[in-house]
């Protein structure tokens, strides 16, 4: 992991963190925005780690459904979360 990767990852874990603790919708933008106005590279990195995690959270979510022997209906082909 390259030392921006690094950096962004840490960002986005502490974001989603306070986003958890607080249910602020607004604090993953500002950070990004606040990035961007000094490191257009960084920002890029930081937005790219938050949509990895919150993708590794729902696999997580869905495993877990799985796991308990939920009945998971078959999801349709699309670009969003299927719950």
């Amino acid at each position: 992991m390259s030392k921006v990767e690094e950096i962004a990852d840490g960002l986005a874990r502490r974001a989603l963190e306070l986003f958890n603790k607080t249910g602020d919708e607004t604090i993953e933008k500002r950070i990004a925005d606040e990035i961007g106005a000094s490191s257009p590279t960084l920002q890029e990195a930081y937005n790219t780690a938050l949509r990895i995690r919150k993708a590794e959270l729902r696999a997580s979510r869905l495993l877990d459904k799985y796991s308990v022997g939920d009945a998971i209906p078959k999801a349709a082909i699309s670009s969003q979360p299927q719950d």
